[in-house]
């Protein structure tokens, strides 16, 4: 398989052409113990998976980094294209973030603590 067809397959495989949104999740040390950030990564991959936005026309993207800059109140989120930034994403606020703003596309006000929309147009839909 050469260069082309490997990455061919590999952008298949995560879904690139429908992803809709994709969520970034700081894993600490600084905002948030490592473990605290590995749990919070562990349950967002499943919850996305149980959801079923992993496959099909309505994909986020997840991705696990070692720092968003946020160095406080973590684990630190953001969710890309509408540039929503979360602070305390713990375990126990996975599911409902998951059901409440990707799902049903209704965020979490209480727990944003910041807005970004990458193009000066979005909506946040």
């Amino acid at each position: 398989m050469d260069k082309n067809e490997q990455l061919e397959t590999a952008a298949k495989k995560v879904g690139i052409g429908a992803i809709r949104r994709h969520v970034f999740l700081c894993l600490g040390p600084k905002c948030c113990t490592p473990e605290v950030g590995e749990a919070s990564w562990e349950l967002l991959k499943q919850k996305l998976k149980d959801a079923g936005l992993q496959s099909g026309d309505d994909i986020c993207q997840r991705t696990r980094v070692g720092c968003l800059r946020i160095c406080c109140h973590g684990p630190t989120m953001v969710v890309y294209p509408e540039g929503t930034w979360y602070r305390d994403m713990t375990p126990d606020k996975i599911d409902r973030f998951v059901q409440e703003h990707l799902v049903e596309g209704k965020p979490i006000e209480e727990w944003i603590f910041a807005k970004n929309a990458l193009c000066a147009d979005q909506d946040g839909d």
